[in-house]
């Protein structure tokens, strides 16, 4: 198969009343995080059938896919390069993080970020030095910065936790919603693992952190400690 096919089976699998359905739910209208996505309507199932036939597409036409203004085929990339990255050797996994950081203005909604960023950059920087990630918490773009917080889910799945403690301490401050629910599922995900390790972390800034960070951290705490944080 051919990209040009590929894009044919899309196109002729496609719903629009799945895609209004996304565009609503991705927030894409004027002003929304998701301003100007545009979705044809492919479910995941339809995605993982195609991912398997675009397995073997040279990095070129993954590259391609990646720089679509739809949705879906940005998607199908990626699923086909996180894929790709579980089953090569490190040549490649290093041509494979570095496209994905290059391109990585692509990678424009959360669940683009949340399906690539831990199983690309979380795995490459497991072993090497992580200050990327403080650059992208630094960002401007909030994707970058989601980026940088849900990586460190790799990590933390390691008990490793050292990073996205940093990271999240660097998001305290952040206006986006997104990076608030980000933050918060990662303390979460520190808990189930080291239940100190994130009371630690709430309590020391619970004054600071947003509200909806905070839900969300404390979210599996016992009732009685979750009323007792959340009325601080």
């Amino acid at each position: 198969m051919t990209l040009t096919e590929l894009r044919r089976r899309m196109l002729a699998e496609a719903n629009e009343r799945r895609a209004a359905a996304s565009r609503r739910f991705f927030k894409t209208g004027p002003g929304e995080y998701g301003e100007g996505d545009r979705f044809i309507g492919l479910t995941l199932p339809q995605m993982r059938r195609l991912e398997r036939e675009a397995g073997d597409f040279p990095m070129n036409n993954i590259v391609d896919l990646l720089r679509s203004p739809i949705h879906e085929e940005r998607l199908l990339a990626l699923l086909v390069l996180v894929r790709r990255f579980r089953k090569s050797d490190e040549r490649t996994r290093s041509t494979i993080y570095r496209q994905y950081y290059r391109h990585r203005r692509f990678v424009n909604n959360w669940d683009l970020v949340d399906l690539s960023a831990p199983s690309i950059v979380g795995r490459y920087l497991e072993r090497r030095k992580r200050d990327v990630l403080f650059r992208l918490a630094r960002s401007k773009s909030l994707w970058d910065r989601r980026i940088a917080m849900i990586t460190t889910q790799y990590f933390i799945r390691q008990n490793d936790f050292k990073d996205a403690l940093a990271v999240a301490k660097m998001l305290l401050g952040d206006r986006e919603d997104l990076i608030h629910k980000a933050s918060g599922w990662m303390l979460r995900e520190i808990g189930k693992r080291d239940f100190s390790a994130e009371e630690a972390f709430v309590r020391k800034h619970v004054r600071a952190m947003p509200r909806t960070m905070l839900r969300y951290a404390v979210e599996k705490w016992p009732p009685r400690m979750r009323r007792e944080i959340m009325a601080v």
